[in-house]
Formats: C-alpha cells, structure tokens, sequence
C-alpha cells in the first residue's frame, strides 16, 4: 500500500508546480518517493517470483525521474503530476516490452503495459509475429484473466484509420494489426492505493498481463 500522504503530496505538487515551492518542501518529496520506492521494491520481489524477467530489477533504475523534459515543450512546469516506473526486462530503456504502474491522485492511476509507440522496425517485428500467429495471439487477448481485468487492448490515438502498408483488410488479425501501440491498461482508484491489497491487486494485474509482454517480447528477439 501507498501512504495517503504520498497522494497528497502529489496533489500539492501539481497545485504548487513551481522550482519555490519543490525546493521547500522537499523533505516531503523524499518521503513520497521513499513511500514509492518501497512499493517498487515490494513488487519486484513479488512478481518477480512469477515472472523471472522482473527478479534482478531494481527499484532505482525502474522508477520515472520526477522532474519533466521541457525542451521541446510548450509546457514549461517543471515536475511530474504523477511517479512512474517501468518493470521491463532488461532495464526500462532496454527496449523490451514491460509492465507500467503510474500513480495519479484523483482516481487517475493506472497498472498495465504492454509496449509503446515502438520503432518501425519493432512495430514491423510484432505485426509479423501477429499476423503467423493470429490464433495464439487471439488466446491471449480472450483468456479469462485478461478479459476481466483489461478488456482488451488500448486504441484510439494508438490506431491506424486503415489497415498498414502489406497487409489485406480482410486479415483476420487486421483491426490488431493497425495499433501503433500494443497497451493494456487497469484503472486503480485511490482508495485501492491506499488499501493493504494494493500490492496483491498489482502483482494479478501484471500476471494476467503476462502472456501478452511474453508474445511481444519473443517477436522482438
């Protein structure tokens, strides 16, 4: 579970997104993310056991910065209104398809993953994998687990409007095959943040997401 604090501390954050106000109340930012830390920490050495890939991550290098890349953006704030991290085999830039869990008070956190907006090469690599293994891959999207907790798969901006370059739009696979992204996502409320359940819910949302990360990162290999 998640300190209610921690959510405050993130709420207060995003109202107060200014260098003045972090730097004042930094104690409490260490105390937040000591409090995610923990979870990650805790998650690791649970999922771990079902998913041998996540064993030898650690916390530090899974979790988000918390301060946001302004470059090349018009908005300019400079922290995060949520913490993150990435439980990818390999490390979180290592490219592989993982698990994502994002932490956002006001009932806007989330635990899934999948991969996304991959290169074109990758992306070419997973639609391949799909389309000669369509059947396979329909098992997965249709087990019980992932169906109850997911759904299915994400769309929206994530969606091609026609089906991509080489492939026939009577493809059985071919409403799959135009995702620019492959991402399943699981509300969390914050009152399941706070529970004691929290991490027994996150370590079955991620193992019904297993299948999934094993197909995709198998294309890529």
């Amino acid at each position: 579970m998640l300190q209610r604090e921690t959510l405050t501390y993130i709420e207060n954050l995003t109202k107060n997104n200014n260098k003045a106000w972090f730097d004042e109340n930094r104690h409490l930012f260490e105390e937040a993310k000591s409090d995610f830390e923990t979870l990650v920490k805790n998650i690791i050495s649970s999922f771990g056991k079902i998913d041998p890939d996540i064993a030898p991550l650690e916390a530090k290098n899974c979790i988000f910065r918390q301060y946001r890349d302004v470059r090349f953006s018009k908005d300019k704030t400079p922290y995060k209104h949520h913490m993150g991290a990435s439980f990818d085999r390999g490390g979180k830039k290592s490219g592989f398809a993982g698990y994502y869990l994002h932490i956002q008070p006001g009932n806007k956190s989330m635990a899934g993953g999948g991969i996304w907006m991959p290169e074109a090469a990758q992306l070419k690599k997973i639609r391949q994998e799909i389309d000669y293994s369509w059947e396979e891959f329909a098992a997965i999207l249709n087990e019980p687990a992932f169906k109850k907790i997911y759904g299915g798969l994400e769309e929206g901006e994530f969606k091609l409007s026609r089906e991509p370059k080489g492939y026939d739009k009577e493809n059985p696979a071919i409403e799959v095959l135009k995702l620019k992204s492959v991402v399943a996502i699981h509300p969390l409320t914050d009152d399941e943040l706070v529970s004691k359940d929290l991490l027994k819910k996150i370590v079955a949302t991620f193992t019904a997401l297993m299948p999934l990360i094993k197909f995709i990162n198998r294309s890529l290999e």
